[in-house]
């Protein structure tokens, strides 16, 4: 049975806060996440000066503010992040973070992460792609506003700096916050998995938690969600979060759904096998039947339970003759038919 790798996507919504981080892996932890991951970045590695928000990030912070300003307040030290991977190997949460930029993969490189998740936003970046690819460990590849063409160049570059083709998954994903429900177009996640024969799931930013639900049914092996401990906090992901009990109960759903999609052998289950008595039918005499009397669909029926002769082979009988004397609303046998 699968077990699908729900991942918390916390990124920024630490506010730039490491304790408030810490307070985001215990939320995590509670609601049943495998893995929470970060966003790792040097600011200056990341944006031009006077670079303009994204119309979400102005919607969500101050307007006035570049995004490069945003993201010197958002960012957390490396060494944060080597306590928060600690603290997450205490709690028994895989630790994960996106790194932005060579120097902040190289850094997680260090740390000793054994899962990259690369953002949909750098898909395109071959130098960053080609390290991440140099590291041989399993990569997390987010789709979002990519073609396929753009999804196999990234394949070829990663692959091409020593990682296995295998050790790849692919995120489908809509980079909008919140996504419309009708830019979600979840069926193009199967689309990704057929081309590339890989492993896919599904990076959900709607704003509730039927989408991710859907995915699972739709076979996605990883779901990842943003998660905030309010959505009435200032940053640029909160309000496109669930909130700690909402994320627990994405998951359980989630769980929920693993367990409902079972196999693809069709047969009758542990816990139904017991009713198949109680509500199939038996033949039976629907008035009384003389000793060598002819049944015909005029003198039997079907009625519950299912303890005598299955309505299955009804046509085997009808024209047959009676052994014996059979009494209304009695059970038919084979015994009972010459």
């Amino acid at each position: 049975m699968n077990h699908v790798f729900i991942i918390a996507e916390a990124g920024v919504n630490h506010n730039g806060d490491p304790i408030l981080a810490r307070k985001l892996i215990d939320a995590a932890v509670e609601a049943g996440a495998d893995a929470i991951k970060f966003q790792t970045f040097k600011a200056e590695n990341l944006v031009r000066v006077n670079t303009q928000k994204a119309e979400y990030q102005k919607n969500t912070t101050d307007p006035k503010e570049s995004q490069l300003d945003m993201l010197r307040r958002l960012q957390l030290s490396f060494g944060d992040f080597e306590n928060l991977k600690l603290y997450c190997d205490e709690k028994g949460i895989q630790f994960l973070s996106s790194p932005f930029d060579i120097e902040s993969a190289n850094f997680l490189h260090d740390l000793g992460i054994k899962i990259y998740k690369i953002p949909s936003g750098e898909i395109t970046n071959v130098p960053l792609l080609r390290f991440i690819g140099s590291f041989h460990e399993k990569v997390i590849l987010s789709t979002g506003m990519s073609t396929l063409g753009e999804i196999e160049y990234a394949l070829e570059i990663i692959t091409g700096a020593g990682t296995k083709r295998n050790n790849i998954a692919l995120l489908h994903c809509n980079t909008e916050y919140p996504t419309p429900y009708a830019d979600v177009n979840l069926q193009a996640m199967s689309t990704i998995r057929q081309a590339f024969q890989l492993e896919t799931g599904y990076s959900d930013h709607t704003d509730g938690l039927e989408v991710p639900i859907a995915a699972v049914a739709l076979d996605a092996g990883i779901i990842e969600k943003h998660f905030t401990l309010s959505r009435q906090m200032v940053g640029p992901d909160h309000k496109a979060s669930l909130e700690p009990s909402e994320f627990k109960n994405m998951v359980d759903s989630i769980r929920n759904i693993e367990l409902a999609l079972g196999s693809n052998i069709k047969a009758p289950s542990h816990s139904e096998i017991k009713n198949q008595v109680v509500v199939r039918k038996s033949i039976v005499a629907k008035r009384m039947i003389a000793s060598g009397e002819v049944f015909t669909e005029e003198n039997i029926a079907t009625k519950r339970p299912a303890d005598g002769l299955s309505p299955i082979f009804w046509d085997q009988i009808i024209g047959k003759k009676a052994r014996r004397l059979i009494e209304p609303d009695e059970k038919i046998q084979w015994q009972d038919i010459e």
